[in-house]
């Protein structure tokens, strides 16, 4: 993967998709305890440097579910 700069809570936004999985704007706000328009912001650089990807969420049309393009590789 070529090496991007992103911001601080881009970083943090891919990394807790990382572990955690797919989730919602909401559970992201949640559980990163970053505001709302600050995850906003990392979700939409992250979404420029095509990182995650979006999904319809067929629960609640409302909202989308983000997740990580390519999981990250844990080296053993």
């Amino acid at each position: 993967m070529p090496e991007v700069n992103l911001p601080p809570s881009s970083r943090a936004v891919l990394h807790l998709l990382d572990e955690g999985g797919a989730m919602t704007h909401k559970e992201i706000v949640r559980k990163s305890k970053l505001a709302p328009r600050t995850v906003r912001y990392a979700l939409k650089k992250l979404k420029e440097n095509q990182l995650i990807i979006e999904k319809f969420n067929f629960r609640d049309a409302r909202q989308i579910i983000y997740q990580n393009r390519e999981p990250q590789q844990v080296p053993a």
